[in-house]
């Protein structure tokens, strides 16, 4: 099993994928999943000649199930940490949800000399949390009733996740897929409930305005308009003008999920933009 081990103990699982020499791409997956939930995209880009790169984030998937560091502090030096074992460099970085938000914090604090391109995909960013300063975001409760949702019966409510909101299957009209459904609950009960439910906090009350402000590289911002996990009213369109060379493109009814549900749209975008 592929895997570095950080300075404080942490076993990172990883996959590697494609020839050493090609241009990596390096993909951060969501919550509470792994990075299994980019089996399409690594194949994709494999095919077209990438390398490509995922990990499990610490207390996800195949990763040390730990007590500490789920924040995302921790999740950008766990990243940093892997980097520098693979050297890599030139490297286009591409993150889902709170992968986004992993994603971003690591460009900013530690991609200089070593990142192209960002790419952020449902992404967290700026912030969820509603706030005064930021009106369009989710109240505590709806984070707090994830959070008891967890605690009470974790298998039951990673059932219930993707069969609904996440990847837009409770919308008139949609086909559920139990393949998909049953794929987000094995990645979700691989991982650490610990680790899932302090990943709440990481995710819903990160504050990312500094890190997008700081970011050079050129980067794509794509959100559905139906998503559900993630408001459009306080992601996409925020972190666009908030980067120095954002490009956004909004998806028309599309979910959470849309890099599942909708592959074959955003693969096409996304390597359209690396390939530019």
């Amino acid at each position: 099993m592929t895997s570095i081990t950080t300075s404080d103990g942490v076993q990172l699982f990883y996959k590697d994928w494609g020839p050493k020499s090609a241009q990596p791409i390096v993909f951060h997956h969501g919550w509470p999943l792994s990075s299994d939930d980019w089996d399409n995209q690594m194949l994709f880009f494999l095919g077209k000649g990438f390398r490509v790169i995922a990990h499990d984030r610490r207390g996800h998937g195949r990763s040390t199930q730990v007590s500490d560091g789920h924040d995302m502090d921790h999740y950008a030096s766990d990243v940093a940490a892997m980097i520098d074992y693979l050297d890599l460099r030139n490297a286009i970085h591409v993150g889902h949800s709170t992968g986004g938000g992993e994603a971003a914090r690591y460009v900013a604090r530690y991609g200089k000399g070593r990142v192209a391109k960002l790419i952020l995909i449902a992404a967290v960013p700026p912030l969820m949390l509603k706030t005064a300063a930021n009106p369009g975001g989710l109240p505590i409760e709806a984070f707090d009733g994830l959070r008891s949702q967890l605690a009470a019966n974790r298998s039951q409510f990673y059932r219930d996740f993707p069969s609904g909101p996440f990847y837009g299957y409770n919308r008139p009209g949609a086909e559920p897929s139990q393949a998909v459904i049953s794929n987000w609950w094995r990645q979700g009960m691989m991982g650490g409930a610990k680790a899932h439910y302090d990943g709440i906090k990481a995710f819903s009350e990160t504050d990312f305005t500094a890190d997008l402000k700081s970011i050079t590289v050129p980067t794509l911002v794509l959100h559905g308009d139906d998503d559900q996990i993630v408001p459009i009213g306080a992601a996409a369109p925020l972190s666009a003008k908030l980067l120095q060379t954002g490009t956004l493109k909004i998806y028309e009814k599309l979910p959470h999920g849309l890099c599942t549900t909708h592959a074959d749209v955003v693969n096409a975008d996304m390597l359209a933009f690396v390939t530019a």
